[in-house]
């Protein structure tokens, strides 16, 4: 790290130990992109990648929990993934079951509240079983939000959201001119948690991929080169710096010279 870096971690660490959380995303989310990569690269069945990939998901989840950020979400399993080959579909739907096994007494003696985005009702049984008691453990929790996307696509979730509220309109609860942004907002399955602020992609890739794309429209991004597996925790703390040295205007001047800047 530079001389800069290594100051904006340090300022990032005295906002956690002082408590100055506006310093600090209130939601982040993360697209843990290099597993396949990263099992390549070791000459490594891409299973084998996806599992270290898991390795590096509950060091995160745990910081993250440390730090007192809200909520925390990632794309486990995107509706496109099913066209992979079928061994590896299988693969990830066994890390399903298996990081729910291991994780999931922690995960709520840590008071985390688990909700998965997504269609559940598309998933094999047992996986749609795991995640649905999952959901049911923690739901009385109050810390962390762990939003885990799987079988999930952002176009699909407005599409849900628009058939909700057009059923409103048509039993008329509601008018066609009383749609808000916010009634919108309250139908998508992060309803009552804030938009995200901060979305990291690992592997440099430098693209949504269909992933929360309605409560990332003000979020800055961060797109580490690093394959998921490799993410660190370190890492993961300058991306946060990174977020805290962004002047985040949400479409507003802040000075004349900024005209027709977003």
């Amino acid at each position: 790290m530079n001389t800069k870096q290594v100051r904006d971690l340090w300022k990032l660490r005295k906002a956690m130990e002082t408590g100055e959380a506006e310093k600090l995303p209130k939601h982040v989310a993360i697209i843990m992109d290099g597993n396949g990569r990263w099992a390549r690269q070791h000459r490594l069945s891409v299973s084998r990648g996806h599992r270290q990939g898991t390795e590096t998901l509950r060091e995160i989840i745990r910081h993250t929990d440390d730090l007192g950020i809200q909520a925390l979400s990632l794309y486990a399993f995107s509706t496109e993934n099913w066209n992979r080959p079928p061994e590896e579909v299988a693969a990830l739907m066994q890390l399903i079951l298996d990081f729910f096994a291991s994780e999931i007494d922690e995960l709520n003696e840590k008071n985390v509240r688990i909700l998965i985005l997504g269609d559940k009702a598309g998933l094999p049984e047992q996986q749609r079983e795991t995640l649905t008691e999952a959901e049911r453990r923690t739901e009385k929790n109050t810390g962390l939000h762990l939003n885990i996307a799987v079988n999930y696509g952002s176009r699909a979730e407005l599409v849900r959201a628009a058939r909700e509220i057009a059923e409103m309109v048509r039993r008329g609860e509601i008018r066609a001119e009383e749609i808000s942004e916010q009634m919108i907002s309250d139908h998508l399955y992060t309803a009552g948690q804030p938009d995200v602020d901060l979305l990291i992609r690992t592997s440099g890739e430098m693209r949504l991929s269909n992933f929360l794309l309605y409560q990332n429209a003000y979020a800055e991004f961060v797109f580490p080169n690093t394959l998921w597996p490799d993410f660190t925790v370190a890492e993961y703390d300058r991306c946060l710096a990174e977020f805290g040295r962004r002047d985040r205007r949400f479409g507003a001047r802040t000075d004349p010279s900024e005209e027709g800047k977003a």
